[in-house]
């Protein structure tokens, strides 16, 4: 299971990172950082949908965006 982490105290609320997610999991937060912008946000229940692509991350101007990669488990014979 790949992770997506926002700082959010980097994110300006530009919301480029949504127009790339490939399985939308990505979305504009209530909440507010200190200068005044409402951040990205990925939901813990989405998180397990993330395909770990790292889109989000490469297009990100302010590089507020990690993307942290599980290990791929191997399938049972």
């Amino acid at each position: 299971m790949s992770r997506i982490l926002v700082t959010e105290e980097r994110c300006k609320g530009c919301l480029l990172c949504t127009t790339v997610c490939p399985v939308s999991i990505i979305r504009q937060s209530e909440r507010i950082n200190l200068q005044g912008y409402k951040v990205a946000e990925v939901r813990a229940e989405d998180m397990a949908t993330c395909t770990g692509c790292t889109s989000c991350a490469t297009i990100c101007p302010d590089m507020a965006i990690e993307v942290w990669r599980g290990k791929k488990q191997k399938k049972a014979a």
